[in-house]
């Protein structure tokens, strides 16, 4: 990798704008994540954060501005264009196939990716291109003895750790985290903060999410959107100090790393 390569963002927004109607969920945003950082973003309820995520995923497509990947324009690219250029995304409510096993939940991705289609009356479970593949990235995400249970009896981090496991599937270089800690007790929350951690310098990140200690305990830098807007962007102290962060989304007890904190997802 070049020096340039190497100091030029990872993802670039540029300028984005996305309404609905009369509503303006993304008001000309602007946001650069840099090579193998955790960028998380916050924001109260309506804030516009999944819209930015929809937006950079290709689900969506803005109204203006741009967007780069690794340098190229990927405005236009469609969303499995994006996953195939290496950028994959999580949701904020699980998308897995509940009635499938945990490894054939993988081995889904892992096929589309070695480019053929799933063969239903193949017994695609004794192919050892899929199953070798799957079973390795499910021992990575700590899932390797849950390899047979059908997805819908696992707890519920562990559908998160699921999903997860199908977007590394596509090996990708950049992750967009659509609030992984959404629904999740203490004990579950802390499990996948420590995985996130482990995943850390193998991915860049871009973490969208509510729990306050989780964004404070991952993130290398942190944007914080109000309206659609960008109010700020800067190292996790200089947010949580940022007086106008604080009057907008923390609150005046930020450093107990809960206050404010939006409990839920946002129509925008």
């Amino acid at each position: 990798m070049s020096d340039a390569a190497a100091t030029s963002p990872a993802l670039e927004a540029r300028s984005l704008v996305k309404t609905f109607g009369g509503l303006t969920a993304t008001d000309n945003l602007s946001l650069e994540v840099a090579p193998g950082e955790i960028h998380a973003v916050i924001g109260p309820n309506g804030a516009g954060k999944t819209t930015l995520v929809n937006i950079l995923s290709g689900l969506m497509k803005p109204d203006g501005g741009a967007m780069l990947f690794r340098g190229r324009d990927i405005t236009r690219l469609s969303a499995p264009a994006r996953v195939k250029a290496g950028l994959a995304r999580s949701f904020q409510i699980t998308s897995i196939f509940r009635d499938f096993t945990v490894l054939e939940n993988v081995m889904l991705p892992v096929q589309a990716k070695q480019g053929h289609s799933y063969r239903f009356w193949g017994r695609t479970d004794r192919d050892a291109r899929l199953t070798g593949p799957a079973q390795d990235l499910l021992e990575r995400v700590g899932l390797g003895e849950r390899a047979n249970v059908r997805a819908g009896d696992l707890a519920y981090g562990e559908q998160r750790q699921l999903e997860i496991a199908i977007a590394l599937a596509t090996e990708p270089s950049f992750l967009l985290l659509d609030e992984p800690m959404a629904g999740m007790g203490p004990e579950e929350s802390q499990g996948m903060i420590a995985f996130l951690k482990a995943l850390k310098g193998d991915y860049t990140m871009l973490l969208v999410e509510h729990d306050m200690d989780a964004v404070f305990a991952l993130a290398d830098r942190i944007t914080v959107l109000v309206y659609g807007r960008v109010i700020a962007t800067g190292a996790p102290d200089a947010i949580r100090n940022d007086p106008d962060v604080r009057a907008a989304y923390l609150g005046d007890d930020a450093g107990d790393g809960e206050a404010g904190a939006d409990t839920g997802g946002e129509a925008a």
